[in-house]
């Protein structure tokens, strides 16, 4: 059964939403989760 998380925000940029999901993806990733962007 597929998960979502959605990363969002008002002060955040952009770039750091897209660093964030960056790097929470390659925990996941880390741990044997599949993770798409």
């Amino acid at each position: 059964m597929p998960r979502y998380i959605f990363i969002t925000g008002g002060v955040v940029s952009s770039l750091g939403k897209g660093l964030g999901a960056a790097a929470l993806a390659s925990l996941l990733q880390a741990r044997g989760y599949s993770v798409r962007l």
